[in-house]
């Protein structure tokens, strides 16, 4: 063969490549992981609750094509092995709970349309880990969405400017001048931007050195344009937890640490309503500490899982219904409950809409089953790499769930994340992750 020949061959293997059956994996779980978070409603800051009704044509056809597309998929391009190791007894008990809540809802099929949108956007997380063979085809499709989506959030902010920027005229003006690019507010925007800077960590570690500090970097200027003091200071907070026991050969320590900070958050958030001791030390000695009038939502919430622990009030079927707006708003009280959407604290919300069995199944599924899937994952440059991206991912999301609610919500995306970490922490300790041959 001659040299011409052989640079005809490696020009034209890169495209070959894109049609192979793993090329065309790849392509549908980097499209699938950008269309879902973007959403189909992208610079629209009513799109939440337009997917929350379930009565909006666009997302009802999108979610459902998502959902087909994700089945179809699995069936034909992944793995029955890897796909069956993602399914574990705590998930599935899990699930189960999920729909008692939906069965015991107020209003059952509108429950049942709203948990319909959370299984699609869990099936899609699941498929979009299992489709990619190896560690570049996982890289590319990590690498893609982070590109397409922090790309359109920047092009938002000139193109689209009063979408994507809070403004003075909307209901929180407060926030007005904040980032929020093409997500419906910046509570969602930052942890998004923040997640996505762990995966351009992930991809500098593995080698892909340009792309991995540009992704970092983009994603933490916009992360920090938001305004959340809490997630600009749980980013730093979850990469050294993470990263620096496994530098100086110490990643057993990585798990004591997150049972630790998991502890102290929730000792320090719920804690201060809900354990005697702690809430006497707290006025004593921090008398100011609301969390922005979170903790009067609490003790309400609280107040109210008294009367229904076991079951709870059913999915949707609790914030923002009209079970609260009869309820009386005292004069003093900082935050009025009859309009909240939830309960800015997402395991107080678990157990709210499903019971307090249903937490412990959650507690043990969300944060016990992921440290103990860290500890287990092989001593492989790919699988250690790709272990702690989902670490860092689990890591900040459970801890910003102590002061938001995305649990279970649709489509939400910061839930979709915390989905792919914990699922992908349990397939990358379950089996070494390929790496591709270079020739």
């Amino acid at each position: 063969m001659s040299s011409t020949d052989s640079l005809r061959g490696i020009e034209r293997a890169p495209l070959s490549a894109a049609f192979t059956r793993e090329g065309v994996a790849t392509a549908i779980a980097a499209l699938l992981f950008t269309v879902i978070i973007v959403s189909f409603r992208p610079f629209q800051p009513a799109g939440a609750e337009l997917t929350g009704d379930g009565g909006d044509i666009v997302n009802q056809l999108g979610f459902g094509s998502l959902g087909a597309v994700s089945i179809f998929s699995l069936l034909a391009f992944a793995d029955p092995r890897v796909v069956r190791s993602l399914v574990s007894p705590s998930w599935a008990l899990l699930l189960g709970f999920f729909f008692l809540s939906v069965v015991l809802a107020t209003d059952p099929p509108t429950a049942m349309r709203a948990a319909s949108f959370t299984m699609i956007g869990i099936i899609t997380m699941a498929t979009i880990l299992v489709l990619p063979r190896d560690a570049e085809s996982l890289a590319r499709v990590v690498s893609f969405t982070a590109v397409v989506v922090i790309g359109l959030s920047y092009i938002g902010l000139i193109v689209f400017p009063h979408e994507a920027l809070h403004t003075a005229d909307s209901q929180e003006p407060e926030h007005a001048g904040l980032w929020r690019g093409v997500f419906t507010h910046k509570n969602i925007a930052g942890p998004v931007m923040a997640c996505f800077s762990f995966a351009g960590l992930y991809l500098f570690r593995r080698g892909q050195r340009w792309w991995g500090a540009g992704i970092f970097c983009a994603a933490m200027i916009f992360m920090l344009h938001t305004g959340s003091k809490t997630t600009a200071g749980l980013v730093p907070f979850s990469i050294m937890i993470v990263v620096l026991p496994s530098l100086i050969g110490m990643r057993l320590g990585t798990p004591i640490l997150f049972a630790l900070a998991i502890i102290a958050t929730a000792v320090g958030t719920l804690g201060i309503v809900f354990i005697p001791p702690v809430k006497h030390l707290a006025a004593i000695y921090f008398p100011n500490l609301t969390y922005t009038g979170r903790t009067t939502l609490w003790e309400f919430a609280g107040e109210m899982l008294a009367k229904k622990p076991w079951t709870g009030y059913g999915y949707e079927s609790f914030w923002g219904t009209p079970l609260l707006l009869n309820q009386d708003q005292p004069f003093d009280r900082p935050w009025d409950i009859r309009t909240i959407v939830h309960g800015h604290d997402g395991y107080l919300d678990i157990a709210v809409l499903m019971g307090v069995p249903a937490l412990c199944v959650a507690v043990y599924t969300f944060l016990i089953a992921p440290l103990r899937d860290y500890m287990r994952i092989p001593a492989r440059k790919e699988n250690i790499f790709l272990g702690d991206f989902f670490m860092m991912v689990v890591l900040f999301t459970a801890l910003n769930g102590f002061l938001e609610s995305f649990f279970f919500h649709r489509g939400d995306p910061v839930w979709l994340f915390f989905v792919l970490g914990v699922l992908g922490l349990r397939q990358v300790s379950l089996r070494p992750i390929p790496v591709r041959l270079r020739n």
